[in-house]
């Protein structure tokens, strides 16, 4: 057979080529509507993730500035003179200087209740109450100060004694304890009661005045 004389196939079925198909114009439209929903889908998810990260953004920022912080003590003076003086428990006093911070932006505090009280040794050697029921304005600072003798310090011969001996070994250690009941107010409203505790561990020389490590060191603050 002469070259000319070749048949022409025709691509079909039966020759093992594929055939092109041919899509109608309502196949392309519903393509077309499915790509555009997907589209508006993801739109409408990265809209509500972004808000919903905006909206945690801006509580968080809010809870920072709104969340209470604890009152903040420092003891800046604490002595008993009669320690330097030859004196004895009947002559014994106390004088002490303590400051309360309320270090929050826009968060003032009640103090409903406020009593000091001295230990030596975890034993109680006097106290008595403090202040009247007062506020507390944010970004304020009150000063706790006076003087515990006679009826409200109740030190024994034999504490005084040990007190001595602790002198003679360089400091006496007691630990003042200020006890508040408190409430915190954000705008127009009141927080619940709260029994609040600072501890303020407080040193004093052979002069019988606080050391310097112990002055206007931060009291631990805990809630009860």
């Amino acid at each position: 057979m002469r070259p000319d004389d070749r048949i022409p196939i025709q691509s079909g079925p039966g020759n093992g080529r594929p055939m092109k198909r041919h899509h109608t114009a309502h196949y392309y439209a519903h393509r077309v509507k499915e790509s555009l929903t997907t589209r508006v889908s993801k739109l409408i998810c990265a809209i509500f993730l972004f808000l919903l990260f905006l909206v945690g953004i801006i509580t968080f920022i809010l809870w920072l500035s709104l969340r209470p912080h604890r009152p903040r003590f420092h003891v800046e003076e604490f002595a008993i003179p009669a320690l330097a003086q030859g004196g004895g428990p009947e002559t014994a006093q106390i004088i002490y200087n303590a400051t309360a911070r309320n270090a929050n932006q826009n968060i003032g505090v009640y103090y409903d209740t406020m009593q000091l009280t001295v230990f030596y040794q975890d034993q109680n050697i006097g106290g008595m109450p403090l202040l009247f029921p007062f506020y507390q304005e944010p970004k304020n600072t009150t000063v706790i100060a006076g003087q515990l003798g006679g009826d409200t310090l109740r030190v024994t011969n034999q504490l005084w004694q040990q007190f001595l001996a602790d002198r003679a070994r360089g400091q006496v250690v007691f630990r003042l304890e200020i006890t508040s009941i408190i409430r915190f107010k954000i705008s127009t409203w009141d927080s619940k009661h709260h029994t609040m505790h600072a501890n303020c561990p407080v040193g004093v020389g052979p002069d019988g005045f606080i050391l310097a490590a112990y002055r206007d060191k931060r009291c631990p603050v805990y809630f009860s």
